[in-house]
């Protein structure tokens, strides 16, 4: 503890511009961080993005397959309209996480108020 009381500076001025200092390298750790998150967000919806169309992707060919071949049995029927659920169920996660993504990247461009000083 008394290092700490020890780096203090003795006078007001100095110990202003140190308290200035801080309060600036917490606004830009702030602002990388709110950037981060943003960065993460646009991640994660490309991420469900991708995996919805790779759903997509693996229905149709599914159904391809069926038309070519045709129908097997009444589980590849039902298999098929769960993946078509499934499909339906990351397309909205997808959609979701997109508009997290845009929400995140519209927080972070927000700047903080900085208080002028009485002349």
């Amino acid at each position: 503890m008394s290092d700490a009381t020890d780096e203090l500076p003795d006078d007001l001025a100095s110990a202003l511009a140190l308290l200035a200092e801080e309060r600036a390298r917490r606004i830009a750790a702030e602002a990388e961080a709110a950037t981060a998150k943003a960065q993460a967000a646009s991640a994660k919806a490309l991420v469900s993005h991708s995996e919805a169309l790779i759903a997509r992707l693996k229905l149709e060919i599914e159904k391809v397959r069926r038309e070519l071949y045709g129908s097997r049995s009444e589980r590849k029927t039902r298999l098929l309209e769960q993946m078509e659920l499934q499909l339906e169920e990351l397309e909205a996660d997808a959609g979701e996480d997109e508009l997290a993504a845009e929400v995140a990247a519209k927080a972070s461009t927000v700047r903080a108020f900085e208080r002028k000083r009485p002349s």
